[in-house]
């Protein structure tokens, strides 16, 4: 199953122990779902990663940050975005989502942030779920 992490998943997985966030980045170290990424992506999880008010709350050295994040990088696949049209989200800087979303033909994005992923006036063919909404439907 194809489908895009949102970077608020990500530094949650990094923050929290057990949350859903973290069993989201398992999921995707178990093989059991196929995360996309693209360079905006990768550069944003890695420019939030790095801040030093998220280095302040994660329990993990940065080392080991580095060696999640590398294990993390390695399950996804890297999408080129070819086109230059624009989603036009409520939220510009979201925009590059939806296009990994359409680019990859992801099923889903997972994010925290359904309120600005939600308000665009297009049609897309893939769904907009928070992490504990997702793993509630692949539990099911």
């Amino acid at each position: 199953m194809n489908l895009v992490i949102d970077t608020n998943v990500w530094i949650s997985a990094l923050l929290s122990q057990d949350g859903t966030g973290r069993e989201i980045i398992r999921l995707a170290l178990l093989g059991e779902i196929s995360p996309q990424i693209s360079s905006a992506l990768f550069l944003e999880y890695e420019a939030i990663m790095k801040r030093v008010s998220i280095q302040k709350q994660c329990a993990l050295k940065i080392e080991e940050q580095e060696a999640l994040f590398q294990a993390f990088l390695s399950t996804c696949t890297y999408n080129e975005i070819f086109y230059l049209w624009r989603p036009n989200l409520k939220d510009a800087d979201d925009n590059f989502l939806v296009e990994l979303a359409v680019a990859s033909n992801s099923s889903v994005i997972i994010t925290e942030n359904i309120k600005d992923l939600k308000s665009n006036e297009l049609y897309f063919d893939f769904d907009v779920l928070t992490a504990k909404e997702f793993l509630k439907r692949k539990r099911s």
